[in-house]
């Protein structure tokens, strides 16, 4: 028996322009950069203005001209002296062997260690891509079946979480001792191992980090006593074994990698009590359709030939709506980073963390009228040039907590007074948590002590027994 049945619904679907459009959002200022070359090879009807001259430009560029109008015959006569004249020019018995700017990373030795195993070119492409995707000390911070996805994608076949498992402990068998780990737990096991592991107290480190991390880090001591059944000196000798050991396999990132220049998105710039936003670099009135284009081409293509007609057609919409997108992007940041200022004023004014409110996205949306979704992309992997310097924006947002007063400050202010009290320590006798609990009573805020170990290890800051050994 056939029936029919109507039913009501409501359904949310996004368009897939909206979805390119949230993806442009997303993009920093040299992203976006690299998306207008890709559009403009891609696209016949997307151009870019080019910058005319300046007139200082033009005026040198002509006196250039005539200085360098005899060239011809002053490179025959005689070689001028380099060394008295040119001082700035190395000379052929210092100049250097092989180029400054040629620096070998810790990756690089990873490959260079991995070429000399005696393995399959599965596990060598497996061990090498993984490499490739090491954060800058060295860690593998990222979920293994994510990264299998990824690699399949990659390589264009289906990779086993079983052949990134095997890949990775390759990984982890090369120098420095810890590459590879997937945390700073993993990271002082693996070093452990390499000692000689019948001692008492490397064995016990070891259980102690495979067994009892957890309470390690909240300090549950006496609790380790009774699991490890150890006394306070044998617990003492476990913890300073472990503080000597480094919590990252790579420190010294700044010596090995080169500097990374970062370039900002806006520039804000302080007028008194006035705050002035600018974007960096405006690309929304470089980028323009080349109409001139599509209307030659369209006189020229005959109504029988439709294929042809269909692609200039589609060509053109979507240069037409690639142009207004990156205006709308252009606005829509304007918007946000104006909201975000006007939320931060005294902030923003002085440069002090301590007059940082708190803020999270909904405050943002509220105030712009725009979607939550599209402030989060707006201020991700962003940067604005400040007077007290670049300042990356997802640090802006943070939570509330009350003090005494019952007043709202942000959970930025109590990191930074936590990291004030740390920096002011005697370094042989830090500071516990609960010493930092009334230290930062003193300072009027009533924070529990739990929550100071929160802080504590979100700023990378190991406990007290372990700052103790560093010192």
């Amino acid at each position: 028996m056939i029936a029919q049945q109507q039913t009501q619904r409501q359904q949310l679907k996004i368009l897939p322009q909206q979805i390119q459009l949230l993806n442009l959002y997303f993009l920093n200022s040299l992203e976006l950069q690299q998306r207008i070359k890709n559009e403009l090879e891609e696209n016949p009807f997307i151009e870019i203005a080019e910058e005319k001259p300046k007139e200082e430009d033009t005026k040198l560029s002509k006196d250039s001209e005539q200085d360098f109008q005899d060239w011809e015959e002053f490179s025959y006569d005689d070689k001028p002296d380099y060394k008295s004249d040119y001082q700035n020019y190395f000379d052929s018995e210092v100049a250097p062997d092989s180029a400054i700017v040629d620096v070998a990373t810790f990756k690089d030795d990873a490959r260079q260690q991995l070429h000399m195993l005696n393995i399959s070119k599965e596990d060598r492409d497996t061990a090498e891509y993984l490499i490739d995707i090491l954060n800058p000390h060295g860690l593998m911070d990222r979920p293994l079946d994510e990264v299998a996805d990824d690699m399949s994608f990659h390589f264009q076949q289906v990779i086993e979480l079983e052949t990134i498992t095997r890949g990775l402990a390759i990984v982890q068998s090369l120098d420095p001792v810890g590459i590879g780990a997937q945390s700073i737990q993993q990271c002082l096991l693996l070093q452990l191992r390499t000692m000689n592991v019948k001692r008492p107290d490397v064995k016990c480190a070891i259980t102690l980090l495979e067994n009892h991390y957890n309470d390690l880090m909240h300090r549950q001591f006496e609790k380790l006593h009774h699991t490890l059944k150890i006394d306070d000196d044998e617990l003492r000798v476990v913890l300073n074994l472990i503080g000597s050991l480094k919590f990252y396999p790579v420190t010294e990132t700044a010596r090995h990698d080169p500097k990374n220049t970062i370039i900002p998105d806006f520039i804000i710039t302080n007028y008194g009590d006035k705050i002035q936003v600018n974007l960096f670099s405006s690309r929304a009135g470089s980028v323009f359709v080349n109409q001139a284009l599509h209307d030659e081409l369209a006189s020229q293509i005959s109504n029988k030939d439709k294929t042809a007609g269909q692609y200039v057609r589609s060509k053109l919409s979507s240069a037409q709506w690639f142009v207004n997108a990156v205006k709308q992007r252009e606005e829509t940041m304007l918007r946000t980073m104006q909201c975000i200022v006007e939320l931060q004023h005294d902030y923003f004014i002085d440069g002090d963390i301590r007059l940082l409110k708190p803020m999270v996205l909904r405050h943002v949306s509220e105030m712009s009228g725009m979607d939550i979704s599209t402030i989060s992309r707006i201020t991700s992997n962003k940067y604005a040039e400040t007077h007290f310097g670049l300042l990356y924006l997802k640090k802006l947002f943070s939570e509330g907590i009350a003090d005494k007063k019952g007043e709202v400050i942000s959970n930025k202010v109590i990191q930074s007074v936590i990291g004030d009290a740390i920096v002011s320590e005697d370094k042989k006798h830090p500071y516990t948590d609960q010493q930092i609990v009334n230290f930062l009573v003193e300072k009027g805020y009533n924070i529990a002590r739990r929550t100071v170990a929160k802080y504590r290890e979100q700023m990378n800051i190991p406990i007290a027994q372990i700052r103790a050994v560093w010192a």
